[in-house]
């Protein structure tokens, strides 16, 4: 993740990352640290968690009102980080086979994700004809390729929800700014990094839902 620090260990990472997505807080409960623990002691890879994180927060983040937290506790992102697992797990283990029966390849998270995005800007260009062009040269010029890392997926959805978010009006977008800031409550207490990656997911999730991108 380009806005986490390379050198910070698994739990570090998480931790950041949910803070990040919750958009505020100093440090996890009792409980989440040993949630924590646990998915540290599968040795899972990092982005695995943050996949079921961020599917967590994208949910919550509809029904959220302003000021409260996205995500109330780890535990909230429990059953979506262990479907993320569980995904991992049953790739890696078909990966790993070699000279048994041929099994069908199952799309990756990223290769899904990639292929939602793709069909919400068509069904978005169809939508608002003059967002049409820009939705045209982002296709061409920014979705042609599927990305293999959850890093670069996040960053391929940053570019084309910040492209979009150009394209609208001033005043729209000024109020869509407005509205992703919120009440930016305790992220004093978080590291400049996670209230980076919080404002961003805000902004993000605020232009998708008025675009109604990503919402099937």
């Amino acid at each position: 993740m380009s806005l986490l620090p390379e050198s910070a260990s698994f739990a570090e990472l998480v931790q950041d990352y949910f803070l990040a997505m919750r958009g505020s807080g100093l440090m996890l409960s009792g409980l989440d640290a040993e949630l924590l623990t646990s998915w540290a002691d599968q040795g899972v890879p990092f982005e695995v968690v943050a996949r079921g994180i961020a599917r967590s927060a994208e949910k919550a983040m509809w029904d959220a009102r302003p000021g409260e937290p996205v995500l109330r506790s780890l535990r909230a992102c429990r059953r979506q980080v262990e479907a993320e697992i569980k995904k991992y797990r049953e790739r890696t283990a078909g990966a790993g086979s070699e000279g048994g029966r041929r099994t069908t390849r199952t799309r990756s998270w990223e290769e899904l994700r990639h292929a939602q995005l793709q069909a919400s800007l068509e069904r978005l260009a169809e939508r608002e004809p003059g967002l049409a062009p820009r939705i045209h040269r982002l296709m061409e010029k920014v979705l042609h390729e599927v990305p293999t890392e959850f890093a670069r997926m996040e960053a391929q959805e940053s570019l084309v929800g910040l492209v979009l978010l150009r394209a609208l009006p001033f005043p729209e977008r000024l109020e869509l700014w407005r509205t992703a800031r919120g009440e930016e409550t305790e992220q004093q207490y978080m590291s400049p990094r996670a209230r980076r990656l919080a404002r961003r997911f805000r902004l993000l999730v605020v232009v998708r839902r008025r675009l109604g991108l990503m919402d099937s």
